[in-house]
């Protein structure tokens, strides 16, 4: 395509694609406003400040907000895109900001995908490489993953800090703008690409050498890709941030949290005041929205054994909430149990060992004494999914009953895989109205169990699994606890460990454990 004059108007709108017209297999395009409805990548660089450096990092970084967007629009891009870079990276380690990339990054990236870029962009399926002048180390992960592309972008330089650990030195070997785009698409492609795709005059030089270009024009309103359509979806995700932090967001969100953990204290320890019969009482005047649904399993008989409460694992608070949903004590188990946690907490909480033997003696034994609440996924998962559920509970009682929750956290999530996770239930109390769904469903039939129906521990698991998940309208996953950290990075250390016995898990329409 030969470029025309300088101040015309170079390239066609996107709406002029005619994906009919002849078959197009390699595509090259921008990311930011291009591919992504919104042209501004200030949100993901706050996400690697604040996930991989500190609150201090990402308060500055938003603090120098307006002095790199004048740099930005008035002076250079290049100029702009290295001192958000600087800012960004400089000192954090390497492997940090990998974990961010992937743990992190890719589901806020996926809510912006354009469907009418994306559509142009997965026709062509035999190559897609996005050119950005985002640092590639950003992009990466989910470019691969969602988009199923290559990634040419930024790349920064490293060194090896004192121990060997490699880190950000805060410089960039060559920003990817202008120029530098056409030469990485001449160099990737060696031919002409077929189709060029970009949103501004800095991407006019790769666009000039495509067989043919469309601009795409501005829209932050602009449909979005659905889930489905993407090539992945992001069922496990980590940071503390729900909503997409743009500088609105991310400024109330930092100066909001001074104020908001001071109101999780008083939330915290008012409410260990308070008897459990009167704890529902008082959350709707701390701020907490509460809603139960169905019937809740009365209390066990004196000498009779309590009954097993089996709720799928939004918060680390899931057992003390079904506590204050029945007006009265529960005990729960848990993989492992911090001492600020222990110290805190209105319930008993007992530690799993993984073995399972011990584990289902201990379940037996606290049975004994009253009711016992338990999370069969074994980790919090904040997507509509459900993962596979152990059956070991499934063993130790005919008394079960399935709980279904749901947490609504606004600016913090109340779940980790990475950091302090005992100042999770912190996090979700800091929320200015957090609020949990509880709906006690129907206890299991006797003829639905085990040593009422002789039905096997992982039938009993499924159904459970499949009476929560319809409850909810989550989907039943073949993925567990393992499954997250791995994906996650292995931040607990289940990644290249012996599988625990304790990982074993029924799955919809399995038949034995995996």
């Amino acid at each position: 395509m030969a470029a025309p004059p300088p101040g015309c108007a170079r390239f066609p709108p996107l709406h002029d694609y005619d994906p009919s017209s002849r078959p197009r297999r390699t595509v090259a395009a921008d990311l930011d406003g291009t591919l992504l409805a919104s042209s501004s990548a200030f949100p993901y660089y706050f996400l690697v400040a604040l996930e991989a450096g500190s609150y201090l990092r990402a308060l500055f970084l938003l603090l120098t907000a307006p002095l790199i967007l004048l740099l930005y629009t008035f002076f250079s891009e290049a100029a702009a895109i290295a001192l958000l870079v600087f800012i960004t990276f400089a000192g954090l380690r390497v492997r940090d900001v990998e974990a961010v990339a992937r743990g992190v990054l890719p589901r806020h990236y996926a809510a912006g995908v354009r469907a009418d870029t994306w559509a142009v962009f997965r026709g062509c399926a035999e190559r897609r490489v996005v050119i950005t002048a985002s640092p590639a180390v950003m992009v990466r992960e989910f470019v691969k993953e969602f988009l199923g592309a290559e990634v040419a972008g930024t790349e920064l330089e490293t060194c090896a800090a004192v121990g060997g650990e490699e880190r950000f030195t805060g410089r960039i070997k060559a920003v990817l703008v202008g120029e530098r785009k056409r030469e990485v698409v001449q160099r990737l492609f060696g031919d002409m690409p077929d189709v060029g795709l970009g949103d501004r005059e800095s991407d006019h030089d790769f666009m000039a050498i495509c067989k043919e270009a469309y601009m795409v024009p501005p829209d932050r309103r602009a449909p979005r890709a659905t889930a489905d359509s993407l090539l992945s979806r992001s069922v496990f995700h980590d940071g503390r941030l729900v909503r997409r932090p743009d500088p609105a967001n991310a400024l109330f969100a930092l100066a909001y949290l001074p104020f908001g953990f001071l109101v999780a204290l008083f939330r915290v320890f008012f409410n260990l005041m308070i008897p459990a019969s009167l704890v529902r009482h008082t959350y709707r005047l701390t701020g907490i929205r509460l809603t139960i649904r169905g019937t809740p399993p009365p209390p066990p008989r004196r000498g009779s054994p309590g009954s097993l409460l089996v709720c799928n694992h939004r918060t680390a608070l899931d057992p003390i909430i079904i506590s204050v949903a029945l007006g009265r004590p529960v005990s729960c188990v848990t993989y492992s149990v911090s001492r600020v946690s222990t110290a805190i907490s209105p319930i008993r909480a007992a530690a799993l060992t993984r073995d399972r033997r011990a584990d289902a003696a201990l379940l037996a034994a606290m049975l004994e004494e009253g009711d016992v609440v338990v999370c069969p996924e074994g980790t919090t998962c904040r997507e509509p999914s459900l993962l596979r559920f152990s059956a070991l509970f499934a063993e130790l009682t005919d008394r079960i009953v399935p709980v279904a929750l749901e947490a609504r956290q606004g600016i913090y999530y109340g779940s980790t895989a990475r950091g302090w996770k005992w100042m999770d239930p912190f996090f979700f109390y800091t929320n200015p109205v957090p609020g949990y769904e509880v709906a006690f469903l129907p206890a299991l039939r006797k003829e639905e169990t085990c040593g009422g129906g002789g039905r096997s521990a992982v039938d009993v698991a499924n159904h459970v699994q499949r009476v929560i998940a319809k409850e909810l309208g989550f989907e039943c996953t073949m993925l567990t606890r393992k499954d997250k950290y791995m994906k996650l990075a292995g931040n607990d250390g289940t990644v290249g460990r012996k599988k625990d016995k304790d990982d074993d898990a029924a799955a919809p329409g399995s038949k034995k454990l995996a």
